[in-house]
């Protein structure tokens, strides 16, 4: 069950309930709504763990990154120390190199956007989420209170 369809089954309970006469009170099965209250509790850690798991995942395509430029740089001074036989092997390795770093670092930093839009998209989906929870939930309290 998702987290709306709890929220909306509360609301069902709510709107469904005895009314208390000559009040704006009603009479809501304890269990029910209790029961409702738990699958809401489970339902939220679920996308909280979602978030995270995101997060991790940028954080892993970070480190990725971080070691794949590494390894390029690795290579590039192997290549520069391996063509150091005479000063122009030596110039054209350091070009060489200076721009597998060039490229490494745009790859690297490219990667840290990516890795953060994408975390951004999905973090500002699932506030949406919560915002249309919240919308519902303050709905549902209005309804309630134009009740009384």
């Amino acid at each position: 069950m998702d987290l709306l369809s709890a929220l909306n089954e509360l609301e069902e309970l709510i709107e469904n309930s005895s009314k208390i006469p000559l009040t704006r009170k009603v009479m809501i099965d304890e269990d029910r709504i209790l029961d409702l209250l738990d699958r809401i509790r489970t339902t939220m850690p679920e996308e909280i763990r979602q978030a995270r798991w995101i997060i991790q995942e940028r954080e892993k395509v970070l480190k990725d990154s971080q070691k794949e430029a590494m390894r390029i740089l690795e290579d590039a001074q192997k290549q520069v120390e391996k063509r150091a036989e005479d000063s122009e092997i030596a110039r054209q390795a350091k070009a060489v190199a200076e721009e597998i770093v060039a490229r490494a670092e745009t790859v690297a930093r490219e990667m840290r956007e990516g890795a953060k839009s994408y975390a951004d998209d999905i973090l500002a989906g699932l506030q949406e989420s919560l915002g249309k929870i919240l919308n519902q939930i303050e709905r549902g309290r209005s309804e309630l209170k134009a009740m009384k």
